[in-house]
């Protein structure tokens, strides 16, 4: 049996802060390649991935997805235990990553592992692991999906293993994410003295006015599976020491989580078209740059939700619920790959100082996706 809780000591032992590999790609492809996978190195523009496969190329398939890099520690000096001993004590793992989520990543290596060795399915086993998960994303596990189709590799359906439950381990599945983008706005005029402002335009009275008709209504009340768009100023700033100028420009960033009701694309269009009549109405040019970093997408209800839903609740006795919260994962880039649905850990340490895990809780994951594998399978 390949003990989970083990592994996961091991890869926080990797010093995997994104961009570095740290070890923790090597640990694996030496394991999976031990144990009869086919394991290919799929790096990108520095940044290192994994792809693995049991079974044969093109045969119906089960994938995981997940990732080995982790955010910086922090002062070092807070922790309890350094942050990659991975040391363990009194049946908890401690260390960076052991939530988010190398405990994921060891579960389901040992599960699949495991699998295979036990019951090999007809059919494939496939795992992919980033290393840019925490980072851009833009050289992670969307390298690894245009390398399986440049190869002709492919999942049927995948789980991601980020730590999906908020408090009770088997409670909550995610069906899907709310998509994101940032707005980076600017707001030019004409810099001025404060006792004659005929003589300039203010691009502060103008951002706010912007700012204020983004907040005054709700960009809509939710769908059935998501709760309403989520719009938040983050920042506003013109630089400005002086109390009697009137400022050139000022700027301000706005972070919205949008649901199915929209796409990138249709609240660009909105929000541009906002900005465009407040400038023509006060002679202040507003401009922005936008960054999405993913669509909303939805799994709807059917074969693969059914599946690990019902393995869930038989393990744990919980009928998890059906989720759209929190913030964006990787399974946004999985979507367009295959169905995807998210199911990890309890998310309690993530990214803190003292990040650690039960190493129970492990062994209960890596249960999990065994049985989604011997049911898929059967």
């Amino acid at each position: 049996m390949t003990d989970p809780a083990e592994l996961t000591a091991r890869l926080i032992q990797c010093p995997s802060v994104t961009p570095e590999e740290g070890g923790a790609l090597v640990l694996l492809g030496d394991l999976l390649t031990g144990a009869g996978f086919e394991v290919v190195r799929v790096d990108r523009g520095g940044t290192p991935n994994l792809f693995a496969r049991w079974g044969a190329k093109g045969a119906r398939s089960f994938g995981f997805n997940g990732h080995t890099d982790v955010v910086p520690p922090g002062d070092l000096g807070s922790w309890t235990h350094p942050p990659f001993s991975g040391h363990v004590a009194e049946g908890v793992i401690w260390g960076r990553g052991a939530t988010d989520m190398k405990s994921g990543v060891a579960a389901f290596v040992a599960a699949a592992i495991d699998f295979v060795t036990e019951t090999p399915p007809d059919g494939a086993v496939i795992l992919t692991v980033t290393g840019d998960e925490e980072g851009p994303g833009r050289d992670g596990t969307i390298a690894i999906l245009d390398w399986m189709v440049a190869n002709g590799e492919r999942m049927d359906v995948c789980v991601v293993g980020e730590p999906s439950n908020p408090e009770i381990f088997g409670e909550m599945i995610k069906i899907g994410r709310r998509g994101s983008m940032t707005f980076h706005i600017t707001a030019k005029g004409v810099q001025g003295h404060s006792a004659y402002p005929h003589r300039a335009r203010n691009p502060l009275h103008a951002l706010t006015r912007y700012l204020n008709d983004l907040i005054a209504t709700p960009l809509d009340e939710g769908t059935e599976h998501f709760d309403p768009t989520g719009l938040q100023i983050v920042t506003i700033d013109c630089g400005n020491p002086a109390s009697n100028v009137i400022p050139e420009k000022a700027t301000a960033v706005v972070n919205i989580r949008f649901n199915d009701a929209h796409t990138s694309a249709s609240l660009t269009e909105d929000l541009r078209a906002r900005a465009a009549r407040i400038s023509a109405e006060t002679g202040v040019e507003i401009g922005m740059d936008i960054h999405v970093s993913g669509e909303s997408f939805l799994t709807q209800p059917g074969p693969l939700v059914d599946l690990v839903r019902g393995v869930v609740r038989d393990e744990t006795g919980i009928d998890p619920v059906l989720s759209t919260t929190g913030g964006t994962s990787d399974a946004r880039f999985v979507k367009d790959h295959c169905p995807v649905v998210e199911f990890g850990l309890v998310g309690h340490f993530m990214h803190q100082v003292d990040e650690r895990v039960p190493a129970a809780q492990v062994h209960d994951l890596k249960r999990v996706y065994q049985r989604m594998l011997e049911r898929y399978f059967a």
